[in-house]
């Protein structure tokens, strides 16, 4: 029987979710790799114990994550069940509906009839009375607004939900969410957007601004950029690379010569700080306070273990931001 480390809570730091009292873990585990029917079963055990041993608490789905869609839900449901269940009201259980998950018009975008029917299977498969966070998976742009809100905060005043997050929308649009929710008095806490050194759409959308001006925690999905932040592709693309057999993800034409100097130039730079390259930038992430997590993905415990050393130094000189940028505006 797993027994958790009993100083699991000594190291992480915990961040409150914009003005909201649920605090998240700086790292959170993402269940979108590694965790579908064509992985290992006893390293999705170990990897969500490795986790939990060093202060994760937050377990982060959707209903689609697989492969097949469904499945991540279904043998993380197994592990809470067989070995996790005594820690339940210490974890955080995200999940998401919002992109396609059965045929018909009834299974995909933000219909109050998809999403909470789609709440309903994912708390069936994980064996759960409700997850702390439903999130709507991306904007909508043929549904009200006030449909989609309205069956989040039902998912809420059902008892189903905790708290309400949005992924994947933009500034303006959050705004418009933000004040509908705020009328239906549903406790909207969180967004969750891709986030990386190379990725600054949430910059350039509205998105980071507004959630810190309106109070809205932010969780960053890929900041690692699909493993391009790491030591992962220092010397090119290995042959046992997912780039090469798993199209879902990273695509080879994505790893130019010219990012390749790129991300050595940023590998440089992180040893000057005494970090990895990803410890590097998921610490970048984190570094203004507007971000409350980063969301990381692992095929193995070391990875766990080795993000988690971001929390220790996520400061940065003006010098050392100044040097990120010209390198970022090299490509």
């Amino acid at each position: 029987m797993y027994q958790a480390e009993k100083n699991r809570y000594e190291e992480m730091k915990y961040y409150a979710s914009g003005k909201s009292g649920l605090k998240l873990p700086a790292v959170s585990l993402g269940l979108w790799h590694n965790f579908g029917d064509t992985a290992s079963y006893d390293n999705m055990m170990q990897l969500c114990f490795t986790a939990f041993d060093n202060g994760i608490t937050h377990f982060d789905l959707a209903n689609n994550y697989g492969p097949e869609p469904g499945s991540a839900e279904k043998n993380f449901g197994r592990i809470l069940k067989e070995h996790l269940h005594a820690y339940r009201d210490e974890m955080i259980i995200s999940t998401k509906a919002g992109y396609e998950m059965w045929e018909g018009p009834y299974g995909d975008w933000g219909s109050r009839k998809y999403l909470l029917a789609s709440l309903d299977q994912s708390l069936q498969r994980m064996g759960l009375e409700y997850v702390d966070i439903f999130y709507h998976h991306r904007m909508d742009p043929n549904t009200p607004l006030e449909e989609t809100m309205g069956a989040l905060a039902q998912a809420v005043t059902s008892g189903k939900a905790l708290y309400v997050g949005l992924s994947n929308y933009d500034g303006a649009t959050l705004e418009k969410a933000s004040a509908i929710l705020e009328e239906l008095h549903c406790p909207f806490i969180i967004n969750q957007n891709r986030y990386s050194i190379f990725d600054r759409t949430i910059e350039q959308n509205g998105l980071k601004d507004t959630a810190a001006r309106l109070g809205k925690g932010i969780i960053a999905f890929s900041p690692l950029a699909q493993g391009m932040l790491s030591n992962r592709y220092l010397e090119g693309i290995p042959e046992d690379s997912r780039i090469r057999t798993d199209g879902r993800f990273l695509k080879e034409q994505e790893l130019s010569d010219d990012r390749l100097l790129q991300i050595r130039k940023l590998n440089e730079l992180a040893k000057e700080r005494g970090q990895s390259l990803a410890e590097m930038a998921l610490s970048w992430v984190l570094r203004d306070g507007i971000v409350t997590s980063v969301l990381i993905g692992a095929s193995k415990k070391e990875q766990i273990l080795d993000n988690i050393k971001a929390i220790q130094n996520t400061v940065f000189s003006q010098e050392e931001l100044q040097r990120i940028e010209e390198i970022c505006g090299e490509l």
